[in-house]
């Protein structure tokens, strides 16, 4: 009997010593098993829920609220005049005194008049919001940012091209920009579609009419 028991405190301390000399071993922290139905993966992404989320790196994105105002105008006024005379008379000619019955003169004037005025007046306004990408970083921290959206109703097609550079620190929390803050930048808005052709001439009668309109002189 206390054979036996020998031998089972024996096995136990082997099983305690084993289990210690594993758990020294092991040297990096254990990472505890995902609970199932948990929405949030702390290794799915590198930004944590109180990390500074606006764009920063190649890649990221950032929202551009575009508002565009144009108030343009421009008055010129222009009047030029110029008025000259000319009067020239010979009265004596000494080297052949006969030769002229009428001694010649020579007479004469012009007017010149200009008068010009131009008007110039153009309003106009555009708001919309794209999503942009960071396609790169400059040394100082600047973000070079491209982005583009199209929408298609029907058979007519919108779309918003937009293009700059953007300072850090212009970004809000909501990881926002105001076009207006964005340097070198470009907007372009163009469209396709019936209803687009529908409001300018296109084909062979755009061209009859450019042609018109540059041979006309008046």
């Amino acid at each position: 009997m206390k054979q036996v028991c020998a031998l089972f405190l024996l096995v136990c301390g082997l099983a305690l010593d084993a289990q210690a000399q594993s758990g020294a071993l092991q040297t990096g922290p254990v990472t505890p098993p995902q609970r199932r139905g948990s929405i949030y993966d702390a290794d799915a992404g590198p930004i944590g829920l109180v990390a500074n989320k606006t764009a920063q790196r190649a890649g990221d994105l950032i929202t551009i609220v575009i508002s565009e105002q144009q108030d343009v105008k421009n008055e010129e006024t222009s009047d030029l005049q110029k008025q000259s005379s000319l009067e020239k008379q010979l009265s004596n000619f000494d080297i052949k005194p006969n030769a002229f019955s009428t001694l010649p003169a020579l007479e004469g004037s012009s007017d010149d008049q200009f008068k010009g005025k131009a008007n110039y007046v153009k309003k106009g306004a555009f708001n919309a919001r794209v999503t942009a990408v960071v396609v790169d970083v400059l040394p100082n921290g600047n973000l070079v940012v491209r982005g583009r959206r199209e929408i298609k109703i029907d058979k007519e097609t919108k779309l918003i091209e937009f293009s700059g550079v953007i300072r850090r620190w212009d970004v809000k929390a909501d990881n926002t920009v105001t076009s207006e803050l964005v340097a070198d930048a470009k907007v372009a808005y163009t469209g396709s579609g019936p209803l687009t052709n529908s409001t300018n001439r296109t084909g062979l009668g755009a061209w009859i009419h450019d042609a018109i309109d540059w041979l006309w002189p008046f």
